[in-house]
């Protein structure tokens, strides 16, 4: 979905042509963002209004951004790498847009955040029950808001991994290395975005490219021309073939 408004009015951004004041000034007008962190003031809001202690405010909110890197890590390496999406008529629309075309086209801005209808709903279910569990219905509240912040600091920070620009910031450096290895080395490794913990402890970290093989599905997660013959709902939504990379598709957009 494209915003018809301000930076995003009836445009599209690549990564590696922009420059960082570019992308801060398209982080903050993506509406997702918006809906992030007006959503999350308002939580924020009515958890103060509410509350009797700011201790389990605290702790919820603490809890929520602790658990949201294992969160993250179950649901891109188990549910946005499994299969069993794309091979759903019901469930293909959506694989495609959250990670299929992002793996697609890594620098492509637009479906590189998440989308509205899926990260929501997933926000709530993570945080606002470890929130309530602590403290209440505040707590919930402030465990919700520290989820949709901490969804802010991850879009932000996945943003500049694709971005054309060396972080100055060592922790950034690193990170980044970690996540194009994901996307243009092999990708069932290095599911994390800003914490490579859970990798590291389930198995399925890698620091350099040198440490696994290249993998053959690194831009089509597996839905290859094999598989779209017997699950052909992704192909007959996308224009350009699945086994593309992200160069010949900018090209080939480019020419149509």
């Amino acid at each position: 979905m494209r915003a018809w408004f301000g930076f995003w009015r009836k445009r599209q951004y690549y990564l590696n042509k922009m420059t960082l004041g570019q992308l801060v000034v398209a982080y903050f007008q993506y509406y997702a963002i918006q809906a992030y962190l007006l959503l999350g003031v308002i939580c924020a809001y009515f958890a103060l209004k509410d509350m009797t202690h700011a201790l389990p405010l605290i702790l919820a909110a603490a809890a929520a951004a602790i658990v949201y890197p294992l969160a993250w890590y179950l649901v891109h390496r188990f549910i946005l790498h499994g299969r069993f999406l794309f091979r759903s008529r019901l469930t293909a629309r959506v694989w495609k847009r959250v990670h299929f075309d992002h793996h697609q086209d890594p620098h492509n801005l637009e479906v590189l955040f998440g989308a509205l209808y899926t990260t929501l709903p997933t926000i709530l279910l993570i945080t606002a029950p470890v929130g309530w569990m602590i403290g209440g219905r505040p707590a919930a509240l402030a465990g919700i808001a520290s989820g949709l912040f901490t969804t802010c600091i991850y879009e932000f920070c996945h943003c500049i991994q694709h971005l054309s620009y060396k972080p100055k910031w060592k922790f950034l450096r690193t990170i980044k290395k970690l996540h194009m290895t994901h996307h243009f080395h092999n990708e069932q490794g290095n599911y994390g975005i800003t914490n490579f913990f859970w990798d590291r402890l389930f198995g399925t970290f890698y620091k350099t490219p040198e440490d696994v093989v290249a993998s053959p599905t690194v831009f089509n997660l597996g839905y290859t021309e094999d598989q779209a013959v017997l699950y052909p709902w992704v192909a007959q939504l996308s224009d350009i073939p699945a086994n593309m990379s992200p160069r010949e598709r900018r090209h080939q957009k480019m020419a149509s």
